[in-house]
């Protein structure tokens, strides 16, 4: 096959005989589990890249000497680099592990080379490498009404398509070279032959003498002797008779040639367009719009609501539960809509309903059962992992803590020998806990590289959220002076610019700074301030349909005796948890101006500095949304059980503009701004423990919260609230949804910070060591460990100096 030069160019068919002809392929085609071994198609992509460049820069050289090119030569050297970004692309979309999988062909002339393969050369050869997504969306139809592929051959065949292409490339690149070669051995011919010292033809053809003419040779040297007088010119002569012994007339020659590179300059245009398309084509809707998995998983409720992400994981799920069991991958999607169907109606009865529920949750084991699904050991390893729960994991850190610590009093040990028992039990005693932060590094690394994060599901919702979706964006906020309100106004209608669409209202949560008395004589004109600026946005922006889109929810002062002043109750935990009961029609709350929309089902809740990128809010009311994540609260447990009663973003530190941000936040903020690329990251509780970490900026489902928080924390008792409520309302983390929020400019200000959550963690202390069970009862064991080792984290900087000191 390879040793094939003729371009990849077969008869050109109609749509229509393209169709046929994928049935009669597939009939042919036939897979085997054990096909012969073949050379990765890698190994011929590099051979073909290295060709097309040589002959790339052979082209180049020409016309730099004042030379010509064939006008397909000029192609080459116009696109070469977008062949090359096409070479690189190819090789990141196929790695070795994904080649493997895909089915390979038990004979023929592509025998043991994958049967998507064969199915692009032929669409390639019979439409003369010209792209389509239409035209190629048929022919794959054509060929899966005999002969299904799977759903890695259908994301393969653009892939393929490619691979096929810069091999037809490489073969033009080859003839490219050859005719040019040809044709300077016609003009080094030709010169001597016309030369001042004139050769007789036979000796100036050299090789050629008593071989047949080749028509891109005859024809350039025709060329040259067409000017040439017969009768003084014996080459003239010479040449006719040399043709006609092949056959052929001077006419016919020219023509050949000229035909020949016309085909070629159309073949390498199509090819080069055609990569270029392939490359702007939108392979994710192209792929789901010929997967028959995808076909049937749209029958069922919910499927075709889901956002791409989530279709996708569904059908990663199919395909690896596929490629374990007996069956086909439409099988595996017939069973899990079946058990899906015949879910019982019990609580939770929505989740168990979808088929995600059997491909990705807690119904997968059964799902396994059923078609006989057999793990592979590298699965059944991490599965047996997982099962040891958060007692496998702290028993990992402590284990890993001993050993790190016994490796570094091992290494003192040995470059100190005098020092006695005493010395090093005090060492070990420093070092505790920086082992401990390496130990849990190292676990939690690990972990990650053994299981792979995934991203929680979602609906699309394209129109934003509908009526019974209605989410409202809450920033809690401190009234400061008019030129600070005018500013949080301004911020709002940013959100709302960058998350419009849909039921989704925005409101101030504001309170007056704490002050010696209810009211101060800057109140009045600062609220009226706000006023005015949530009135100007509700004037400029349309309403929505439960009523104005902006809203200013602001609570009046009362005496807090532990604090001596007056200030809103209960702070942020206060504002939000008020807010919660007024939007369930409660009239005995501190807020005192603005009524909210009513039947609201989520709050998204956002810090002041906090920066709403686009379609935020859209996402993350959508993954709420999702049967999968559906929070589902257990009066018996008194908390959320299944599903998720908070979704928390990722938080992104802000990249400060030009001449704003400090040093010190350009040294520890860590990286910043938007990352175009990035998808879902690891988060080792979501990960391993399914559940996440809430940080106090996400969305929230308003009557599992208030279920799951009702009577848990006593009036003034915490100052950081966002991990218990995480661990009762039970929070996702949704890696793959990002917020953007600035980081502390100077040392002072991020001092502040971590002594404020410090001080609010360890307040959490009571319920950590069992003492606040009369509170609803305990908490549970993965809250625990999270607490205990949020603890830890807050305690390690100053053991870690300590450890410093004693060292």
């Amino acid at each position: 096959m390879w040793d094939d030069r003729a371009p990849v160019r077969d008869v050109l068919f109609s749509v229509e005989r393209l169709e046929q002809h994928a049935e009669s392929l597939a009939v042919a085609q036939q897979t085997s589990a054990r096909p012969r071994r073949a050379p990765p198609l890698s190994r011929r992509l590099a051979a073909n890249a290295d060709a097309i460049s040589a002959v790339r820069r052979a082209c180049a050289l020409a016309l730099a000497r004042g030379g010509e090119v064939a006008p397909a030569a000029a192609w080459l050297l116009d696109n070469h680099h977008a062949v090359a970004a096409q070479v690189r692309e190819i090789g990141r979309d196929l790695p070795p592990g994904y080649y493997r999988q895909l089915p390979k062909l038990a004979d023929g002339a592509f025998a043991g080379y994958p049967r998507v393969f064969g199915l692009a050369w032929a669409f390639v050869a019979h439409t003369d490498s010209h792209f389509d997504p239409e035209v190629l969306r048929r022919f794959v139809n054509a060929y899966q009404r005999v002969a299904p592929l799977s759903i890695g051959e259908l994301w393969a065949v653009a892939i393929t398509l490619r691979i096929v292409l810069v091999e037809n490339l490489r073969r033009l690149a080859d003839q490219i070279a050859e005719a040019h070669g040809l044709r300077e051995a016609a003009d080094a011919a030709a010169d001597r032959m016309l030369g001042p010292q004139a050769e007789a033809p036979e000796r100036a053809m050299g090789a050629l003498a008593d071989a047949p003419l080749p028509d891109a040779f005859a024809s350039q040297l025709a060329k040259r002797l067409r000017d040439c007088d017969p009768s003084q010119t014996p080459a003239c002569a010479w040449l006719d008779a040399r043709l006609a012994k092949q056959g052929l007339g001077l006419d016919d020659v020219v023509r050949h040639a000229q035909d020949r590179q016309g085909a070629s300059n159309v073949t390498m245009r199509n090819v080069i367009t055609s990569l270029r398309a392939i490359s702007d084509a939108d392979w994710a809707s192209w792929v789901e719009s010929v997967s028959l998995v995808d076909a049937r998983l749209r029958t069922g409720p919910t499927y075709a609501a889901m956002d791409f992400a989530t279709r996708n994981l569904y059908r990663t799920a199919i395909e690896e539960l596929a490629r374990g069991s007996a069956l086909g991958e439409s099988a595996v999607a017939e069973a899990a809509l079946a058990m899906a169907a015949g879910a019982p109606d019990e609580p939770g009865a929505a989740r168990r309903r979808d088929p995600g529920f059997f491909l990705l949750g807690e119904g997968r084991a059964a799902l396994e059962r059923a078609i006989g699904f057999h793990p592979g050991a590298a699965r059944w390893l991490r599965r047996r992992a997982l099962r040891l729960g958060i007692g496998g994991y702290v028993g990992a850190v402590i284990a890993a803590s001993a050993g790190v610590l016994a490796l570094g009093l091992w290494l003192v040990s040995a470059a100190e020998p005098t020092l006695g028992p005493g010395a090093l039990a005090l060492l070990a005693a420093a070092g505790l806990f920086p082992a401990m932060q390496a130990a849990v590094a190292l676990v939690d690394r690990a972990a990650a590289m053994a299981i792979c994060a995934r991203a929680l599901p979602g609906l699309s919702l394209p129109d934003g959220p509908p009526a019974h979706l209605r989410t409202l964006v809450a920033v809690p906020t401190l009234l400061g002076d008019a030129a600070d309100v005018a500013l949080q106004v301004e911020a709002l209608e940013v959100h709302h610019l960058s998350n419009g669409g849909g039921e989704i209202y925005f409101a101030l949560l504001s309170d007056w700074p704490d002050a010696a008395a209810e009211t101060t004589p800057a109140d009045a004109p600062t609220l009226a301030a706000a006023v005015a600026g949530i009135a100007a946005l509700n004037a400029r922006h349309a309403p929505g349909a439960a009523g104005p889109r902006f809203l200013l929810l602001h609570r009046r002062r009362v005496f807090a005796p532990l604090q001596g002043c007056w200030m809103g109750w209960e702070r942020k935990r206060g504002k939000l948890h008020e807010l919660n009961r007024l939007l369930r029609g409660a009239d005995d709350t501190t807020f005192i101006a603005d009524a909210p929309p009513e039947g609201v089902v989520f709050v998204l809740t956002l810090d002041a500095d906090t920066r709403l990128p686009r379609d935020v809010a859209r996402r993350l009311i959508g993954k709420m949304a999702h049967p999968l994540n559906i929070a589902r609260y257990d009066p018996a447990a008194g908390r959320v059980v299944e599903g998720y009663g908070i979704m928390q973003p990722r938080v992104t530190p802000a990249l400060p503009m030009a001449g704003e941000g400090s040093a010190y936040q350009r040294i520890f903020s860590a990286p910043g701004g938007m990352d175009a690329y990035a998808t879902t990251t690891a988060d080792i509780w979501q990960d391993l423990f399914d559940l996440g970490s809430y940080t106090g900026k996400g969305i929230y489902d308003i009557d599992a919260f208030e279920a799951a928080m009702a009577g848990r924390i006593p009036p003034d008792a915490v100052l950081s609230h966002d991990l218990f409520e995480g661990v009762f309302a039970r929070a996702g983390f949704a890696s793959d949804v990002e917020v953007v929020e600035d980081h502390p400019a100077r040392y002072d200000v991020a001092a502040r910070r971590a002594h404020r959550w410090a001080r609010g963690d360890w307040q959490l202390a009571p319920w950590l060591l069992g003492e606040a069970r009369h509170l609803r009862g305990g908490v549970p064991r993965v809250g625990r460990v999270k607490m205990a080792d949020t603890l830890r984290r807050s305690a390690l900087a100053p053991l870690t100096l300590a450890a410093l000191a004693v060292g």
